[in-house]
């Protein structure tokens, strides 16, 4: 045996429970104690919270983005009429790239990603109390935040 398997630290349990010790994404983060646990489900509902605050935060910006966009291009699509031109809008374009909003639109859409693959991997330890935090989090976030998330839809 070439001891891979020498790397693994405490008993993962493959089932749902509410016993501590798991690590959680790294071997310095292992609540062992009652105090310890209910600090990391905290710490997880506030990072779910944060989650759904970005997600805000990309709808209230593609929003405010969009219009800047239309306003941009319709700049460029509406030139002045000539007598064999007809007068229009046209409706159907591809945004032009503006470094700023579409940086930023990457970074938020990383950030939320890099939540995603975290809760994913909070989720894998079947720690419940883990899995309840992340849950309740996500939905008190989505109460709180969730009517700003929408705006990208709104017309």
């Amino acid at each position: 045996m070439d001891g891979g398997m020498s790397l693994v630290i405490g008993n993962m349990l493959s089932y749902l429970h509410f016993t501590p010790g798991d690590n959680l994404w790294f071997l310095g983060w292992v609540p062992k104690s009652s105090g310890a646990m209910v600090g990391t489900c905290i710490a997880l509902f506030m990072l779910a919270l944060i989650e759904r605050w970005i997600a805000a935060c990309r709808g209230v910006m593609e929003f405010h983005w969009r219009q800047q966009a239309i306003f941009i291009a319709s700049d460029k699509l509406n030139p002045l009429p000539t007598r064999s031109s007809p007068i229009g809008f046209i409706k159907r374009f591809t945004p032009p790239f503006i470094p700023a909003h579409d940086i930023t639109r990457g970074i938020m859409f990383a950030a939320q990603a890099l939540l995603g693959y975290l809760f994913m991997l909070t989720v894998m330890t079947y720690q419940l109390g883990f899995i309840f935090s992340l849950v309740v989090g996500l939905g008190v976030g989505e109460t709180l935040f969730g009517r700003f998330s929408s705006m990208t839809h709104a017309h």
